[in-house]
């Protein structure tokens, strides 16, 4: 079977955290026994623990010692469907990692040789998830508003064909182009509005520092990933917006959120070669809040990207 996913790696056990993230993504389902059965203890050496996955509450119960062997920050713990959060193992030499890499590939998933995957990388480590042969991953539990609309449309569409053609007595199928269109639209939508979702909420998630406009190495890791769903989407054109937070002084909260949209902006322009035309920088200040009951909530310091039509 030809690879669906490739995973590209800095370090072997950021690596290992983007194997088991692309097997999430292509199975958005999977429960923790569905992970344990999936990647199991064997993978190991074993040790004190008794899976490679351990839920925040188990986590907070060893030893100091041993917390440290595990992927507990904020963007790396693994959240499931059902609601679980996860976090994986994060000691793993070298054989065990060869283990693992060759374990995922029943799962259609390959990973980049470290040399290949140096360039954009920060001196930190990290993984970024490259879909291959067409392979187009499934919609998460949580859909969009657009596609439900979308879906909705496509269904008034035929049922008003179908009404037409009953009342004249007509035997002759629907426009062929007609349903086409909507075909071509659909799958269009489902590829890049997942993929748009994901990076969106991987950006948000690098949250920018408090009173600044600098991009952080995560942040440009991830605009690495929108530049290159903008490569292969050439119609598609991107607004971004920036947000504060409540706290501070309106004027100086406005002029924040510009710079930090406008800074997004220039990385894609001048790091990525994107065109110009095809992106917009707009700031919010703090006039659109994400937390509107706690207006300083970190979670409002943001940048979004709404989709041009």
């Amino acid at each position: 079977m030809p690879s669906k996913v490739r995973v590209y790696g800095k370090a072997q056990n950021r690596t290992v955290l983007g194997i088991v993230n692309a097997y999430l993504v292509m199975y958005p389902h999977a429960t923790k026994a569905d992970l344990e059965k999936a990647f199991p203890l064997a993978l190991q050496d074993g040790g004190s623990w008794k899976s490679l996955f351990c839920t925040p509450e188990e986590w907070k119960k060893k030893n100091e010692s041993n917390q440290g062997l595990w992927f507990a920050e904020k963007n790396e713990i693994l959240h499931l469907q059902d609601g679980t959060q996860l976090i994986l193992l994060k000691l793993w030499p070298k054989e065990n990692f060869e283990g693992i890499v060759n374990h995922a590939k029943q799962y259609d998933i390959e990973v980049a040789k470290f040399e290949a995957a140096d360039k954009g990388f920060g001196a930190k480590g990290g993984y970024r998830l490259e879909y291959l042969n067409g392979y187009v991953p499934p919609m998460p539990g949580k859909k969009s508003n657009k596609w439900l609309w979308i879906c909705l449309a496509a269904l008034a569409i035929i049922a008003i064909l179908i009404i037409l053609l009953l009342a004249k007595g007509c035997q002759k199928p629907a426009e062929p182009q007609i349903v086409e269109v909507e075909k071509v639209v659909v799958v269009h939508d489902t590829l890049y509005i997942q993929q748009i979702e994901e990076i969106e909420k991987n950006f948000n998630a690098a949250e920018f520092v408090k009173g600044k406009a600098d991009l952080s190495e995560s942040a440009q890791f991830v605009l690495h990933d929108l530049a290159k769903v903008l490569e292969k989407n050439p119609e598609l054109r991107l607004r971004l917006e920036g947000h504060t937070s409540a706290e501070g002084d309106a004027a100086f909260n406005q002029k924040l959120s510009e710079a930090r949209a406008q800074a997004a902006v220039e990385f894609l322009i001048e790091h990525e070669g994107i065109d110009a035309s095809r992106l917009e920088a707009v700031g919010k200040g703090s006039s659109e809040l994400k937390n509107t009951e706690d207006p300083m909530a970190p979670e409002n310091r943001r940048t979004e990207f709404i989709v041009l039509e």
